[in-house]
């Protein structure tokens, strides 16, 4: 089968004339580090800082009767991409350098780099929800990725509720006049639509991390659904 990418649900199959001429390799990002050496003590002290971001290159192509302006609109985006090397995954992306087009129209080949985060996610199934309709107060989530996740929770509920993840306090959450909160445990950012809910959210965001395999999360206080997004994630 021939290479192909999806860009934000688009595959560059459905583009006149474009061809994906090679994928770039599967790779794991880097590590940010910290360097320390110290007068007398042999060796020195790393400290992690977290993964960084990264770029990813490919070649484009031409064949056929083409529509360069189709071509240059599918790549001036950002959003989720998805290699066909990995169908099941997709990244985060932008596309910062500039590509060559006309070196694309007159040699029919041109290189697209693309700003890679770190991590990625399930691209078949990264959503569950949970309907609370017999008075439970606990679910169990399973991160199938490689690493920790940080993900997107929507609470549905009312009044005062405490969340818990693997019996550890983590926020309270005053429900107010919503119906339903989001938190999101990566940006740090509790919302209902456009409308920013921190002062109803507190409690530690750094960490509420998923970790690889089962997880629990327990509640006191009335919750009618939960719905959490990206709960696996690799590298």
């Amino acid at each position: 089968m021939r290479d192909y990418i999806i860009l934000n649900g688009t595959s560059s199959q459905t583009i006149s004339g474009l061809l994906i001429q090679n994928l770039p390799p599967i790779s794991k990002p880097k590590q940010r580090v910290e360097v320390e050496e110290i007068d007398g003590r042999d060796g020195d002290i790393i400290t992690y800082l977290g993964y960084g971001a990264y770029d990813k290159e490919f070649e484009i192509g031409l064949y056929g009767s083409f529509d360069i302006d189709e071509i240059i609109s599918y790549f001036n985006s950002e959003g989720t991409v998805i290699f066909s090397n990995e169908p099941d995954k997709y990244y985060n992306y932008q596309i910062i350098e500039q590509i060559d087009f006309d070196k694309l129209i007159r040699y029919r080949t041109a290189t697209v780099k693309m700003h890679m985060q770190p991590f990625k996610y399930s691209a078949e199934d990264n959503q569950k929800v949970f309907s609370n309709t017999g008075g439970e107060t606990s679910i169990s989530i399973r991160n199938v990725g490689n690493i920790y996740s940080r993900p997107i929770i929507t609470i549905t509920g009312s009044g005062s509720i405490d969340l818990y993840l693997n019996g550890n306090q983590l926020f309270s959450i005053n429900m107010g006049n919503y119906t339903s909160i989001t938190i999101d445990t990566n940006l740090m950012n509790a919302y209902n639509g456009s409308t920013l809910l921190n002062r109803n959210v507190t409690g530690s965001y750094d960490n509420f991390k998923l970790n690889v395999g089962n997880n629990t999360i327990s509640w006191s206080g009335t919750i009618t659904q939960i719905e959490i997004d990206n709960y696996s994630r690799w590298i």
